[in-house]
């Protein structure tokens, strides 16, 4: 082999070896290399309310970091923990999320914004629930023949509901069993829907139902349906993000999802958070500690 051919044989071996190690390389690279792109296990609540709508476009703009959400409800998101399905958490249930936390599947819970629960029901109210006190509006549905819808999808919004039934004295209000303090026609019924869902349940059969207000400022479909129960201490709606533990999950994406949490509660995201508004109207209230 004459002297050029073989150089131009050790230059195309050396080149097939350089595009062998590139692809190598690329393949094995981490995911969030490739792309920047995480995904978080939310509420349906900041979902269907629209503000991921709003909040996430601002996120991508400012980071480069894509955020693709699972909407469900917030026990559903933290019962993701086993698999590691999800890169962050934005949910309302700060019981269950500092359970999380300590139990080592999150690396810290961040408060990131506020709202509250309201008690929606028919215009007329049959069963004469109207006012500010949660827990006597409950005690009077439950003693009046009247309808009740419940998430029953262990959601954030259903675990608050649940508290005030116990606080009402009612620790199971889907059974009967005990008869009082239950009005024979008072019907409990569990969808295990979103928020959305829920309420398009309770517009069609004239029932009652709790919701966050944001989700009930965007809904459009409310027939007789308004708000009856408002203003109570209790109903307050507490929002958290939690990004995930890599010490459970070494495949999650922890430096993009610490970005988001990071982002949100920084002054910038916290701005967009308020911002967001329906019919000239503010859903979420910002209220993160740095």
């Amino acid at each position: 082999m004459g002297y050029e051919m073989k150089a131009l044989f050790l230059r195309r071996q050396a080149l097939l070896r350089l595009s062998a190690l590139a692809l190598s390389l690329t393949f094995g690279l981490p995911a969030w290399a490739q792309e920047k792109v995480i995904v978080m296990a939310s509420t349906t609540s900041t979902e269907q309310s629209g503000l991921f709508a709003h909040l996430l476009p601002a996120f991508k703009k400012a980071s480069g970091i894509e955020v693709r959400v699972v909407a469900q409800g917030t026990g559903q998101a933290l019962d993701m923990r086993p698999r590691g399905d999800a890169d962050v958490l934005f949910v309302h249930d700060q019981v269950a999320e500092e359970k999380f936390v300590a139990e080592g599947f999150g690396l810290a819970r961040r408060a990131v914004m506020f709202n509250d629960f309201v008690l929606i029901g028919p215009a007329a109210d049959p069963a004469a629930v109207r006012g500010k006190d949660i827990v006597v509006a409950l005690k009077k549905l439950s003693s009046a023949p009247s309808i009740f819808v419940s998430r029953g999808d262990k959601s954030g919004t259903h675990a608050a509901e649940l508290r005030f039934w116990s606080t009402a004295g009612i620790a199971d209000p889907a059974s009967k069993a005990a008869e009082r303090p239950f009005d024979k026609n008072f019907d409990y019924r569990a969808c295990g829907c979103g928020m959305g869902p829920a309420l398009n349940i309770a517009a069609s059969a004239d029932a009652y139902v709790l919701a966050d207000r944001g989700t009930w400022l965007s809904f459009k479909n409310r027939a007789t349906l308004a708000v009856l129960v408002e203003g109570d201490k209790r109903l307050f709606n507490q929002y958290g993000v939690i990004v995930v533990n890599p010490a459970k999950h070494p495949h999650t994406k922890t430096a993009l999802a610490q970005a988001f949490s990071d982002w949100v509660v920084s002054p910038e995201g916290q701005a967009v958070v308020a911002s967001y508004k329906i019919g000239g109207e503010q859903l979420f209230f910002p209220n993160a500690v740095r």
